[in-house]
């Protein structure tokens, strides 16, 4: 007896299909002025990527409010398909995200998950703890900060296994 998978070939692409509509679009459209670098990467050239368009996202670490705009410090992270951080990935560096007028630090509390677009406009030396520091500023153009909902937007709540499970929610 021979068994083929030829009856099933279009589970295939009707399953890719439906995952694909899983996940949201992207936030914030990537033009031709969008430079793919990281705030790492940028903190070491800022004159290569001046004025270069950026998507970045991360953790909020810390929002400092000051009389004509608002600085968030944020340590980023690789961002999914829909432009969500992907916090469980390695860091990608910090960055200071420049907010033109001001931002309630309430709304932002550290850890906050964040997707901005924006341009890079330089850089500024400061330190970390002990440790000497160059953050990529970018002057925001659009900010977003992600809710736990939106987060979990595209992650079916389907689970498989074998045995028994309670779930509260």
């Amino acid at each position: 007896m021979h068994w083929s998978f030829r009856p099933l070939r279009w589970l295939l692409p009707v399953a890719a299909l439906a995952l694909a509509a899983c996940a949201p679009a992207p936030i914030y459209p990537v033009t031709a002025a969008t430079v793919t670098v990281t705030p790492a990467q940028a903190a070491h050239a800022p004159e290569q990527y001046a004025k270069g368009a950026v998507i970045w996202g991360g953790s909020v670490i810390e929002v400092r409010n000051f009389p004509d705009h608002t600085e968030i410090e944020v340590l980023a992270y690789p961002l999914d398909s829909s432009q969500r951080p992907q916090p469980n990935a390695q860091g990608l560096g910090r960055f200071i995200a420049i907010y033109a007028g001001y931002l309630e630090a309430f709304n932002y509390p550290n850890g906050s998950l964040v997707t901005i677009s924006g341009q890079l406009d330089g850089s500024r030396s400061s330190a970390v703890d002990q440790a000497a520091y160059v953050y990529p500023l970018v002057n925001v153009a659009q900010f977003h900060r992600w809710t736990a909902a939106e987060l979990r937007a595209g992650h079916p709540d389907i689970h498989f296994g074998v045995g028994v499970g309670v779930g509260i929610r």
